[in-house]
């Protein structure tokens, strides 16, 4: 399971270390992508093999399908780790993230995100401020 947040610096070369108590639940190579949010979101292979079964399952006669599928899958990229655990982030995923300098990486169950940390700071800030109103809205979800 992928749980935590870790602070990390992204080079010039766009390599970043991944933390090592992700890297066993990531395997050797994984896929990373656009995300929601701004961040982007990184998937063992065996999670992207099940979310690639539920995407196929939309409906390819909806536009808003086709516009998730095309723009989801077509900055998927699969990453392998050097010798000292980096991973090298394309620059295309990289902007959509705003990946500059320091980085979050968090772990979100079965998988991970990577965030700008200007981004994630915000984030974290906003939602601190509603977390108890989101806890109650999470019963209709049976939570």
């Amino acid at each position: 399971m992928l749980i935590g947040e870790y602070s990390h610096a992204i080079d010039a070369k766009g390599r970043m270390i991944v933390p090592a108590k992700f890297r066993e639940d990531l395997g050797f190579s994984f896929i990373i992508t656009r995300g929601l949010d701004g961040c982007l979101y990184g998937y063992p292979q065996d999670q992207w093999r099940q979310l690639q079964d539920k995407l196929k399952q939309l409906p390819q006669s909806k536009k808003e399908s086709r516009a998730f599928t095309r723009f989801f899958y077509s900055a998927a990229t699969e990453v392998e780790f050097d010798k000292q655990g980096r991973i090298n982030i394309p620059q295309t995923l990289r902007t959509h993230a705003d990946l500059e300098k320091n980085c979050r990486i968090i772990g979100v169950s079965d998988r991970i995100e990577i965030w700008s940390e200007e981004r994630w700071l915000s984030f974290a800030e906003e939602v601190e401020e509603n977390f108890e109103d989101l806890a109650e809205n999470m019963i209709d979800f049976g939570f």
